[in-house]
């Protein structure tokens, strides 16, 4: 049976998703983040070598990262909530599955860890040093980054009902996270196909179980 390593309030969230959209045969081990630095607790070492979460173990096989998580679970139930390989829409998929952690999860990390410089207990002129950076960063790369990423995901479900189609794929699921996040840190409301999206995504049965059994899904501020 296949075990999913879960941690509260994680990416690890949409692995379970993905489990009950397939109506998959699998079972929970659940970690609780530390209280006082919200990282994960060092018992998942033992299961995979970084200590992160996803990572999930099927047939003596470690398998981590959340897009090969996705892929891997994906071929194991006949290509289910993917495109056909010989499917027009193929490669837009992969290119969604793949950008969820590869462009978009990197900007909302770092954005949150600049929220977390600016709002640190410090002395008055270290504050005014790290406002001075945190600006920086984000005049010089991350504002401008953030809107051109969102602002194609936009456009693309202006086009389409979902991310790889009209067809509900693993993509939208992969992406959920970062969709998540930005709906609570940035303006929403100037993304209404995205705003849509994620109306959608939480009306959906199998969202809702994979809640269910995960816990809570308050993503890190």
């Amino acid at each position: 049976m296949l075990t999913v390593h879960h941690l509260e309030n994680s990416r690890s969230q949409r692995v379970l998703w993905l489990l009950e959209e397939l109506g998959a045969n699998y079972e929970i081990k659940r970690y609780e983040r530390d209280k006082k630095t919200s990282l994960a607790p060092p018992e998942l070492k033992k299961i995979h070598p970084l200590g992160k979460s996803p990572v999930v173990e099927d047939n003596g096989q470690i398998i981590a990262e959340t897009g090969a998580i996705i892929e891997y679970i994906i071929d194991q139930h006949g290509g289910a909530l993917a495109p056909a390989r010989d499917a027009p829409n193929y490669q837009q998929f992969k290119y969604w599955i793949h950008a969820a952690e590869g462009s978009y999860a990197p900007v909302m990390v770092m954005s949150l860890f600049l929220n977390r410089m600016e709002t640190a207990p410090m002395p008055f002129f270290a504050k005014r040093i790290a406002r001075k950076l945190t600006k920086g960063v984000r005049d010089g790369y991350l504002t401008h980054t953030s809107k051109a990423l969102f602002d194609y995901a936009e456009a693309t479900l202006s086009k389409t009902a979902w991310l790889a189609g009209d067809e509900f794929t693993a993509a939208d699921i992969i992406m959920s996270f970062p969709f998540e996040g930005f709906s609570r840190r940035g303006d929403i409301r100037a993304y209404p196909k995205i705003g849509a999206f994620l109306k959608r995504i939480h009306d959906r049965p199998a969202y809702a179980r994979g809640i269910e059994k995960g816990g809570p899904y308050g993503l890190l501020k």
